[in-house]
């Protein structure tokens, strides 16, 4: 199997931090509770090592209740907390474009489609000659934008989509986090109530999906995400996408 048989969503960030991980987890709960054979894959994170439990790829697995060895997920995953070019470096490993979309194949063989997790935004180095926006253009996935719901997304969210759209790269749709780790609470920010449809209006054909809640527990089950962002997100866009 080449990745050009390969069916697949990406799922980038407007930035670090902003809830990828959780979004990706709810999403492939959800469509997996459908019967959908999908999967997950986070191709390079940094940060923590495999085991700690605190990884991407652990919490992926963990959210979406998908039977998979860690390292199957995550065949990249380096200590430290940088960028994965440096990060890469730090670990005297020089990531390729060709060897990350070569350890993507097994999951590839085995699911139907790929809900594949970024590292970051779309413009972060991941080798000595990409950024994350270059190995998705060769992937040929539609993309999913995940944003914070609160003060200062739209002008991360028409960035990002603006930069998608330059190189030709479909987006499906932007899906506004309240959970994200920095957010200002929602009443002391009434820019979440006004930021979905401004998005919109300037994004030229920009679709803002929903808005999924802040979630309180640290670890909540499959069953609980694939109910919250199958009440909170329009997923129709996104089940045509991994047609």
């Amino acid at each position: 199997m080449t990745l050009s048989q390969a069916r697949g969503l990406f799922v980038t960030g407007t930035d670090t931090g902003v809830g990828k991980t959780v979004i990706t987890a709810a999403l492939a709960a959800a469509l997996r509770a459908e019967g959908r054979n999908i999967g997950v894959w986070k191709p390079v994170q940094s940060g923590a090592l495999l085991g700690s439990g605190i990884t991407d790829a652990e919490r992926l697995l963990q959210g979406s209740g998908i039977n998979e060895l860690p390292e199957s997920v995550a065949p990249y995953t380096f200590e430290a907390p940088l960028t994965p070019l440096l990060a890469a470096r730090a670990a005297h490993v020089e990531l390729t474009l060709e060897a990350l979309s070569a350890s993507g194949l097994p999951l590839m063989a085995r699911y139907d489609s790929l809900l594949i997790e970024g590292a970051g935004g779309i413009a972060v180095p991941l080798t000595n000659e990409a950024l994350v926006i270059d190995w998705i253009a060769e992937l040929g996935t539609p993309v999913l934008i995940v944003a914070r719901s609160s003060l200062g997304t739209i002008n991360h969210t028409l960035l990002t989509a603006a930069m998608l759209k330059q190189r030709g790269i479909p987006v499906v749709g932007v899906v506004l986090n309240d959970g994200f780790e920095e957010a200002i609470h929602d009443a002391e920010d009434p820019s979440t109530s006004t930021n979905a449809a401004l998005i919109e209006q300037f994004g030229d054909g920009l679709r803002v999906l929903g808005r999924f809640p802040r979630i309180v527990e640290e670890r909540p089950s499959p069953a609980k995400l694939a109910d919250l962002i199958g009440r909170t997100i329009d997923l129709s866009p996104v089940r045509q996408a991994l047609e």
